[in-house]
């Protein structure tokens, strides 16, 4: 099995019953972001940037699967961590260049409204956070 099988199943598992705000299968999200990209450390980290987050899964898991640190820093950065201010978290992915790739198609991805079926005042604050962020993450490509 190639290492992209491997992560995509990886993630598939972590994801498993987990919707989207649209109530689409979640898994969907990091797989949209993984076609944008050509190389393989980007799909890697496109379809895993949840994966650390949103599990139990660690790095040290990630390293055994043997990608490589170059990836597991990306993917690090991406974690945002338990009472990490959003405006830290960007900050800290911004000067990771594979990082700020991926969550820069991310934000895009989450910025689509067609996936969502009402806009709520929440949809508009979450959708102001994002575009800020965007913004930020943009200036330095």
């Amino acid at each position: 099995m190639s290492i992209l099988d491997t992560v995509i199943a990886l993630a598939c598992r972590v994801h498993a019953g987990q919707l989207d705000k649209s109530g689409k299968p979640y898994i969907l999200h990091p797989l949209r972001l993984m076609l944008k990209f050509e190389t393989l450390d980007e799909q890697v980290v496109s379809v895993l940037h949840d994966v650390v987050e949103d599990s139990d899964v660690t790095l040290d898991e990630l390293r055994q699967l043997g990608l490589s640190e170059h990836v597991i820093r990306a993917i690090d950065c991406l974690s945002k961590r338990p009472g990490e201010v959003y405006e830290d978290f960007i900050a800290r992915i911004r000067p990771d260049e594979l990082a700020r790739k991926v969550k820069i198609e991310d934000i895009r991805d989450n910025l689509n409204l067609t996936r969502l079926p009402t806009l709520e005042a929440k949809d508009l604050e979450r959708i102001a956070k994002y575009h800020k962020a965007l913004r930020y993450l943009l200036l330095s490509t």
